[in-house]
């Protein structure tokens, strides 16, 4: 996913929370939103972005949520497999 994407949806979820009076609470709602709704190859894509462009265009809240809640993710992004490689998968067909 294009990541001019990816930072327009993570600001749409910072003003959401911006407006909670608890800024503790708005930073956790943010960070909670993105580990739940976010697959994590768009998780992963928005903490390279942070790490190699420190996040830029990312509003204030959004990269204090990264920064006080972001675990580090680890986790390999998944290949479509639905889409076949062009090696031989052994099959019988053709």
């Amino acid at each position: 996913m294009n990541i001019d994407n990816l930072v327009t949806m993570a600001n749409q979820i910072g003003t959401f929370f911006a407006s909670f009076p608890d800024r503790e609470e708005a930073e956790t709602g943010i960070a909670t939103h993105i580990e739940r709704y976010w697959a994590p190859r768009m998780r992963v894509r928005l903490y390279q972005h942070v790490d190699s462009a420190q996040g830029d265009g990312l509003d204030a809240i959004v990269l204090d949520a990264i920064a006080v809640h972001r675990r580090r993710q680890d986790v390999p992004v998944a290949e479509d497999s639905s889409v076949p490689k062009d090696e031989d998968t052994g099959g019988d067909a053709g």
